[in-house]
């Protein structure tokens, strides 16, 4: 639920105006048919709810409110509901959620500039609000509850001694499959096994050991290599050459692309064994800027190790949401906006000069992989010329290129993203957001919410878009998730 912006309407002497102060009320939990009725309709009528663009489970209403306190209840599919998210009290309709609209115009309009998400060059004097944050199409968000550093510290607590208390024997699945590369494979090969199976990597093995893990990045290095005029490797040669070639001079190549090579400094395989704690292996993933750890259990009379999982943030982070759904009160953040905490990437606003990486789909495959590369990114928004979101690219998405050997048949620099997305989806499928892709949220969704969504399967970060423009506002991974909650 959004908060207020000052209506003044004209002075006149003569006349007594009321003031109307516009609200936004959302409903983020899906349904068929969704309306808004209250102590502002006189609960005998209920006010029509619009599903938010791009998005089929979320609902919102602007109504003109007049100063003071107010109660209100959603009706879905003919029921009526309250958002427990909210505040919510017990009145004559039942639990209702509860409203007070201040009259403070002035100083809500002198607070906003070109200010970052969450922050107010304004001192306040209670810590537990802030005020309304101005959006880009006049609308503003409602006074967004501040959380206090005790209850930050609080929830990171909580949060830390479960993690440190809790094994990676705990992640892993009833059932599954991993599948295991050996590094005398030709690259080709490789690359066609990791488009078949629909996975971005996979561990190496070599005389009985594990020694690495083969991913998108290094299929991404390796076509910016052939597509090089200066290139020593030739697509005859990528047919048999080895998974072990590849690597020993993977070095080599990315000090020569990178300068130094510093993204890449890591020779020996990152791994966590079933008992390490679970804050050990997130903190291994986001130290090590890798998507996986490998767990790896060695027994202790040198038998062969046995691989029994990959162990990522999405899997930890499912294991908090799922421990702390039922008890959210413990951890006081997960009730805050995400727009209110300094948690992810956020467009920048005029006169600031952070980088966000975003690409129009008429864009060449080359720069979009120099991007990915270069920014070390694992994905980068695609969108229109109002900045709409359209699609996503991720590091992934490069393995579509190993089928049918598409990558000996394409120019990196005369191929566009839309062209290569097209490669990865169904030929009747149309260009764009079809539910599968990408997840989005909005800057008013709580932090409780945006967790939920990333513990979805394949989902690493979420698209934070503009209600009713889905204009791109930023972005969040599952890694800002882990690096704001574990600081």
């Amino acid at each position: 639920m959004f908060g207020p912006v000052p209506d003044r309407g004209h002075d006149n002497s003569a006349v007594s105006v009321p003031v109307l102060i516009p609200w936004l009320f959302v409903w983020r939990y899906g349904g068929r048919s969704v309306s808004l009725c209250g102590s502002f309709t006189g609960w005998s009528g209920s006010i029509p709810m619009s599903p938010v663009e791009g998005r089929d489970d979320v609902f919102q209403v602007v109504c003109n409110l007049t100063p003071g306190s107010h109660q209100y209840k959603f009706c879905v599919d003919g029921v009526l509901l309250h958002d427990e998210s909210q505040p919510f009290s017990r009145g004559d309709y039942g639990l209702v959620n509860t409203i007070f609209v201040g009259r403070e115009p002035d100083m809500i309009n002198s607070t906003f500039g070109s200010q970052t998400p969450g922050r107010s060059n304004m001192d306040v004097d209670h810590d537990d609000i802030m005020p309304a944050v101005s959006l880009s199409h006049g609308t503003s968000q409602e006074a967004i509850p501040r959380i206090s550093s005790a209850d930050l510290e609080v929830s990171r607590h909580h949060i830390s001694v479960f993690l440190s208390t809790h094994t990676a024997y705990e992640l892993l699945p009833d059932s599954g499959k991993i599948i295991t590369l050996d590094i005398n494979l030709p690259v080709k090969q490789a690359f066609h096994i990791l488009h078949e199976q629909g996975i971005s990597v996979a561990p190496l093995w070599d005389c009985g050991q594990f020694v690495g893990v083969l991913s998108a990045l290094d299929f991404i290095l390796i076509l910016r290599e052939l597509g090089n005029h200066g290139s020593n490797m030739t697509e005859e040669q990528l047919e048999t050459h080895t998974i072990a070639a590849w690597k020993e001079g993977k070095l080599h190549l990315t000090r020569t692309m990178d300068g130094d090579g510093a993204s890449f400094p890591h020779q020996h395989l990152i791994h966590a064994g079933p008992y390490d704690c679970m804050k050990d292996v997130a903190l291994k993933i986001l130290q090590n800027k890798v998507a996986t750890v490998p767990i790896i259990h060695y027994s202790q009379d040198g038998s062969i190790p046995q691989l029994l999982h990959l162990a990522s943030l999405s899997g930890i982070l499912k294991c908090i949401y799922r421990y702390f759904r039922h008890s959210l009160s413990s951890l006081p953040i997960l009730e805050q906006p995400i727009c209110s905490i300094p948690l992810g990437t956020w467009v920048p606003k005029i006169g600031e000069s952070r980088p966000f990486a975003m690409l129009r789909p008429n864009a060449s495959l080359s720069a979009a992989l120099t991007l990915l590369v270069q920014a070390e990114v694992s994905s980068i928004p695609i969108v229109d010329d109002d900045g709409s979101l359209l699609d996503i690219y991720s590091r992934s998405d490069i393995t579509s290129l190993a089928k049918d050997k598409a990558y000996a048949q394409i120019r990196l620099d005369e191929m566009t993203i839309h062209q290569a997305l097209r490669l990865g989806q169904n030929a009747n499928s149309s260009y764009g957001f079809n539910g599968q892709r990408f997840q989005m949220c909005l800057r008013s969704d709580p932090l409780h919410e945006v967790m939920k969504r990333l513990t979805n399967p394949g989902v690493r970060r979420l698209v934070i878009v503009e209600a009713g423009s889905n204009r791109v506002e930023g972005v969040i991974s599952l890694s800002d998730v882990f690096n704001f909650l574990l600081r």
